[in-house]
């Protein structure tokens, strides 16, 4: 088992929480300060590490099994992200989709990191979940 941060549609009540089963649910969580937030095509976040900012991402953190992870959660997400792993709040690692290498350099991403979360940009949408 090992801890996962998610910030978007694997969420509580997003269309792709039912994805995580039986995983545990550790808590409503927030990454350390030092991260940047993105829109990729208003269908999910990315969430990139960025020293040089003191902003922090809302999101909830699950105990997920190394079989799910590699057979249902990485298989599922967009070539825009990269599996990494971040700090929380609390100092802790957790392992979470990144904005892959390379993709902000395409300047095609919306940055949303002052909403804080996707909860918060799929209000200015006019979106829930």
């Amino acid at each position: 088992m090992v801890r996962m941060f998610l910030n978007g549609q694997a969420m509580r009540g997003g269309e792709f929480h039912p994805l995580l089963g039986d995983s545990p649910f550790l808590g409503e969580v927030s990454t350390a300060p030092g991260h940047r937030f993105f829109s990729i095509r208003d269908v999910c976040p990315g969430l990139l590490p960025d020293p040089s900012v003191d902003t922090a991402i809302a999101g909830e953190l699950y105990e997920v099994s190394l079989e799910l992870l590699r057979d249902v959660v990485l298989p599922g997400e967009p070539p825009e992200l990269e599996f990494g792993v971040i700090k929380l709040a609390d100092g802790s690692p957790a392992f979470s989709m990144v904005l892959r290498q390379g993709e902000l350099a395409r300047d095609v991403h919306k940055e949303i990191t002052e909403l804080g979360g996707w909860r918060a940009y799929l209000a200015t949408l006019g979106r829930t979940f």
